[in-house]
């Protein structure tokens, strides 16, 4: 499953240089990108601790609109992950995937469904509630397309995590949390490898996303 030369050429610069990985997450367009991932997912209109995703500002305070400390933390988290367990759903439904192909789509789905499970549960044992689930609608026309909306997904949520790190208070947290990021960075690395990307972007050390970075991305995309 390779893309095609343009393709290629696109993926590899944005690969090589983090301001172009950047700029493509923000533009989305035909190429594929987070924005295209994302188009007309609407927040929930639940009234409680945490924001819809669609009231996010754009300023500092955005990580905040989660919760305080840890719990805020962990709903932004389980936020993307909502989004990464919905995408993989509809990839599943939509026929485009066989044999071993459609195992690995499986695989990783179903990663996301236990990380989605398991960040629920520690909103929950932090005393919060869990963010509410925002409703996705996700652009599935063919393979490769597919794919490369999957490796931006999992390179944005591998570089999330990684930036929330040193922020996190409770050892138990800052555990789960490297724990989901590992296996988010080698799906990335698996589908970085199946859409001609190097299997490492940023090279021997992982470059880091703030909140306020990854929620850049992922504003523009959102229904009011």
């Amino acid at each position: 499953m390779s893309t095609h030369g343009s393709e290629r050429s696109t993926l590899a610069e944005v690969a090589r240089d983090p301001v172009s990985r950047r700029r493509f997450l923000a533009v989305g367009g035909a190429s594929g990108g987070i924005g295209m991932l994302l188009a007309a997912c609407g927040g929930s209109d639940d009234s409680g601790d945490t924001a819809s995703v669609s009231s996010l500002p754009s300023n500092d305070d955005a990580l905040a609109q989660f919760g305080k400390g840890d719990l805020g933390i962990v709903n932004y988290a389980l936020t993307l992950e909502y989004l990464e367990s919905a995408f993989y759903a509809d990839v599943i439904r939509s026929g485009l995937f066989k044999g071993a192909d459609l195992a690995l789509i499986k695989s990783i789905g179903s990663n996301e469904d236990a990380h989605v499970a398991a960040l629920e549960g520690t909103a929950k044992k932090l005393g919060g509630k869990p963010a509410p689930q925002p409703k996705a609608q996700f652009p599935i026309k063919d393979a490769q397309q597919v794919l490369k909306l999957a490796a931006t997904v999992e390179n944005l949520g591998a570089a999330a995590y990684l930036g929330q790190a040193k922020a996190i208070q409770s050892p138990d947290v800052l555990a789960s949390a490297l724990a989901i990021h590992s296996v988010e960075g080698r799906h990335a690395s698996a589908l970085n490898t199946l859409t001609d990307q190097p299997f490492t972007p940023d090279g021997a050390f992982a470059v880091p996303a703030t909140a306020n970075e990854v929620l850049a991305q992922v504003k523009p995309f959102i229904a009011s």
